[in-house]
């Protein structure tokens, strides 16, 4: 096997060290190794005025520090990048001279343009990309990027009987480190968070999850609005990758082997699926996701209304339901997955808003932020994605009697509390006068 003197992974949405392709190719082709972490800046937060939540923050550096302890295991560190353009990868490439460099593949367009860019400035340089977020190899899927089907289910029927590797252990030494360590600080807001970063804490709940019986209520639990144990809550940990689909998927088959397959730990998978189904379909339109008109060859008839918007954000709608699991949202920097589609629902329907401004509110505010699924979802409520049966309309109504009947969850977050009127302004922005 080729040994190259000098290595690099860059780290992304892979803050971990099981199930880390990137690292153990890396132990085995590599003298010396950089371990870096490249933090990037929000192609979309000029577009849509993105600035991260405290808790989403707070979750991440947790989690890159947990990284650093876990490699100082091995001997070795991780410093940080801060990529506000090309010249600045450039300029750490040129310092340190690495033969090879090892990323993880990540569905945002902007940290793919980086890679194609230096790839292209850097032809001497070994470059090598895993796929360390999906649960299938592209070499696996059933269909060339060109016939990517057309709906989840079809999706999902082509791909749920294919296997499923298993999750590679952690490399049993790494090379030493290269150059002197790069002092370096994260600095954040402590906040109090519902959720710890990191591998150990992802490998926890992981653990804690699968000990009790909770799998195999999971279908008749997951559409509760809150409740600890009524989701999985692995979309926290599987957004930076502190944990793997794969070790998420071999922990629920290992349950099954105690517990039994049910429908229930089915639908976990199925759920997995969901996820999977985004990350390739980001893949395939990698310029489509954060385009008003998605996949289709139309607008959305909605706008940009700063009233309205400001009136979601801040949970001051005229419906209960949706402020309720606003303020969760604001409060907590999380939200049921049923609360995320009655949400989004009502900003692209009642609230006639833009999607793209929901889907970067959330971005904004959700610990479990993930590009691919985040942004996959919302064209699906918004009817601009790839399912061809124009987007979804929650009735508020329902949802409330069938979710929150004794009015728990809306008095729990205070959803009552609110403008009764959508609008205090008309079209031309003058005054509403109520009688």
């Amino acid at each position: 096997m080729e040994r190259f003197e000098l290595g690099c992974v860059f780290f992304s949405n892979d803050l971990r060290v099981y199930d880390n392709l990137c690292l153990v190719s890396a132990a085995k082709e590599c003298k010396t190794l950089a371990c870096v972490y490249l933090e990037t800046k929000d192609d979309l937060k000029q577009q849509f005025g993105i600035n991260e939540s405290d808790l989403r923050r707070q979750f991440r550096s947790q989690s890159l520090c947990a990284l650093d302890t876990e490699l100082k295991r091995f001997g070795q560190r991780i410093d940080r990048l801060v990529v506000k353009s090309k010249a600045d990868i450039c300029s750490f490439i040129d310092e340190f001279n690495p033969n090879v460099i090892y990323r993880s593949w990540q569905p945002r367009q902007s940290a793919n343009n980086y890679w194609e860019a230096i790839k292209k400035a850097y032809p001497a340089i070994d470059f090598k990309e895993e796929f360390t977020s999906t649960l299938f190899d592209e070499s696996q899927l059933p269909f060339e990027s060109n016939h990517f089907p057309a709906t989840f289910s079809k999706f999902r029927r082509a791909v749920e009987h294919l296997a499923i590797k298993d999750p590679v252990a952690c490399p049993s030494s790494l090379p030493p480190p290269v150059g002197k360590p790069k002092h370096w600080q994260i600095k954040f807001k402590p906040a109090d968070c519902l959720f710890a970063g990191g591998e150990r804490e992802g490998k926890k709940h992981l653990h804690d999850y699968f000990k009790g019986q909770h799998a195999s209520s999971y279908k008749q639990t997951r559409n509760a609005l809150d409740g600890w144990k009524n989701s999985t809550k692995f979309s926290v940990w599987l957004s930076n990758g502190c944990l793997s689909v794969r070790q998420t998927f071999h922990s629920l088959k290992k349950y099954e082997l105690v517990a039994g397959a049910s429908e229930s730990t089915y639908w976990i998978y199925f759920e997995l699926l969901w996820r999977e189904y985004f990350q390739w379909y980001a893949k395939t339109y990698p310029s489509t996701l954060t385009k008003f008109s998605g996949l289709s060859n139309r607008s959305p008839k909605t706008f940009f209304n700063p009233q309205r918007f400001k009136k979601w954000c801040s949970a001051n709608t005229p419906f209960p339901l949706v402020n309720a699991c606003m303020s969760q949202l604001n409060a907590e920097g999380y939200m049921s997955n049923r609360g995320r589609q009655i949400v989004a629902s009502c900003l692209v329907n009642e609230l006639s808003l833009d999607w793209r401004y929901g889907a970067a509110y959330f971005a904004q505010k959700l610990i479990d932020y993930d590009f691919a699924s985040n942004w996959g979802n919302w064209q699906y409520i918004a009817g601009v994605g790839t399912d061809p049966r124009g987007g979804r309309h929650f009735n508020l109504s329902k949802q409330r009697a069938v979710y929150d009947p004794n009015f728990t969850f809306i008095n729990s977050w205070q959803g009552e509390k609110c403008d009764q009127y959508l609008d205090s302004a008309d079209i031309v922005d003058w005054p509403i006068t109520r009688v």
